[in-house]
């Protein structure tokens, strides 16, 4: 397309908007479009939350709504596009998203702490451990000075998952017991539990392995009376890397296929998808079961990939060079590392 029919276009659709008719039903529309959309994605539809997203979105162009308004629009179109793994694409809109808060004139605080928190998410899946610091401090600043208990554990949970990626441990045991604390205090069954779970691995990674068994059960249990599959999973699926790491690789084995189970078709989750694939892949070959760990692993590999997350596809990559050495293919094993070592290099000149 021309420069000229560019031009044109634009026009064209700058008049439509002007002709637009303003109707007084359009903010509750709005606002019915984002509370159902964020429950869609909630339960994995992301698809159908996209698409009242973009229904929201293109509302949000009248003349009715701000920048405050577009803001949210993108913040949720950003989650969604994580969800899906277009993690490049998330950050685009996210900070977009951050740009409308500040430029709408509104107080934007609870907004920009849910911004700040996603993007939080995406810098980590691109390795981008200056910006997801960044971002959780900021978050957490700005969640301590709000009257909103939730947004407060919220911010202390992403602040501990950076400190954990970046090896700072017990800055980690620190933040995640903060978010117990207060999620137990409000009630918040739900969201203890999950951080329960990331606290049983902080724990288990600081040798604590007795404390660490302690709250994963305890979050089994808290997800299993909610009846909640997905949480279920999540603490299946980080009972079998501490098993696995144990020793006891035919019951790693086992709950990392009771994960994948209860995780089938959520392609929301691929993260955790790809987690319980690799331990199973591990526990596999600790069992001598050497071509059914050569299938998980291809199968870990490939939802990585979805991620857009080379720390993640690197740590697969290890997995199979290492199942290559133990098969005897040694050039094979020399390819792999050699891939992975190059993805992890953070500078290349």
């Amino acid at each position: 397309m021309t420069a000229a029919e560019v031009q044109e276009v634009e026009r064209a659709i700058e008049a439509l908007a002007e002709a637009r008719p303003h109707r007084a039903d359009a903010p509750a529309e709005f606002a019915g479009l984002l509370a159902d959309a964020w429950d869609d994605l909630t339960a994995g539809d992301v698809d159908d939350a996209l698409t009242k997203l973009q229904r929201a979105r293109a509302l949000s162009e009248e003349d009715t709504f701000d920048d405050g308004d577009r803001a949210e629009v993108l913040f949720r179109l950003g989650a969604c596009r994580l969800h899906l793994g277009a993690v490049s694409n998330a950050v685009q809109l996210l900070t977009v998203a951050l740009e409308l808060c500040d430029r709408s004139g509104r107080p934007c605080d609870r907004l920009r702490n849910d911004i700040l928190r996603w993007r939080t998410r995406s810098y980590r899946r691109q390795r981008d451990w200056d910006g997801a610091q960044a971002d959780a401090d900021a978050a957490l600043a700005l969640a301590e000075r709000l009257d909103d208990p939730t947004r407060l554990a919220d911010s202390y949970f992403e602040a501990s998952q950076v400190a954990e990626r970046t090896g700072q441990l017990i800055v980690a045991r620190f933040y995640v017991e903060h978010a117990v604390e207060i999620l137990r205090r409000e009630g918040n069954l739900v969201d203890a539990g999950k951080a329960l779970n990331n606290l049983g691995g902080i724990l288990f990674l600081l040798g604590d392995e007795a404390t660490a068994k302690r709250h994963l059960d305890e979050a089994f249990e808290i997800a299993l009376e909610l009846g909640d599959d997905i949480d279920t999973a999540y603490a299946v699926s980080s009972t079998a890397q501490v098993l696995l790491r144990g020793g006891a690789a035919e019951d790693a084995e086992e709950k990392a296929s009771h994960a994948l189970k209860l995780l089938a078709g959520r392609i929301d989750h691929i993260s955790e998808i790809g987690n319980a694939q690799l331990v199973r892949g591990r526990a596999l070959m600790k069992l001598d079961r050497c071509d059914e760990a050569e299938e998980a692993l291809r199968l870990a590999d490939d939802s990585y990939r979805q991620m857009d997350s080379v720390g993640h596809s690197a740590s697969v990559w290890l997995a199979q060079g290492d199942l290559a050495v133990q098969l005897g293919r040694i050039e094979d094993a020399a390819t792999v590392y050699k891939r992975a070592a190059e993805a992890l290099q953070d500078v290349r000149f």
